[in-house]
């Protein structure tokens, strides 16, 4: 893989988009970039959660755990 300013998603996008187009299609694919990652992120989260056993209960003890670090004064 090159080294490039752009990743190839943007390469890719731009090469899709390099004319403007109304802002209401910008938001339309920026809702379904965002719902894409979200769904990977969860597909992931699912995996974790089988392969670990995690449980509500799991979620339960991290929420009150108390491992806050020290801040800086």
């Amino acid at each position: 893989m090159k080294s490039s300013a752009l990743s190839n998603v943007q390469m890719e996008l731009l090469k899709l988009y390099s004319k403007d187009i109304p802002d209401t299609q910008l938001n339309e694919i920026k809702i379904l970039l965002s719902n894409y990652f979200a769904n990977k992120v969860s597909d992931e989260l699912d995996i974790l959660w089988k392969d670990n056993k995690w449980n509500y209960e799991t979620m339960n003890q991290w929420a009150n755990e108390h491992n806050r670090s020290k801040g800086r004064n």
